[in-house]
């Protein structure tokens, strides 16, 4: 009995300092690239280079990211503005101040848009 309830002490600690997005969400965040005029376009994202259209992983950080552009017809530059991620208020809720923190310090609390789309002529 004594036992159980040690276990059952240590499981709720292991919850309450983990945060729901450093649990549920990865380090990284699938995300659809495409251009305005449907054309193959060539951009990088933090100096990753990737073809477009399709779908980059992106790391997740507590800052706007911008996706250049190598090809001539498509805009130099384009941000992709970040956001917090629902589940991390659902840790708010559950997990309070540890589990927030947590969530803050892992920068896993951040997404971007699903889908971006790279202005094209």
């Amino acid at each position: 009995m004594k036992k159980t309830f040690i276990q059952a002490i240590a499981a709720s600690a292991v919850v309450l300092a983990s945060g729901c997005a450093s649990i549920i969400n990865d380090d990284t965040q699938q995300i659809n690239v495409i251009s305005s005029n449907g054309e193959k376009f060539e951009g990088s994202i933090d100096g990753v280079p990737f073809e477009g259209p399709g779908i980059v992983s992106v790391e997740r950080a507590n800052r706007t990211k911008i996706i250049v552009s190598n090809t001539e017809a498509c805009a130099k530059q384009t941000v992709m503005n970040k956001s917090v991620d629902p589940v991390f208020f659902v840790n708010v809720l559950s997990g309070g101040a540890f589990g927030s923190t947590t969530d803050y310090a892992t920068e896993k609390m951040w997404k971007y848009d699903d889908t971006v789309v790279v202005s094209c002529k």
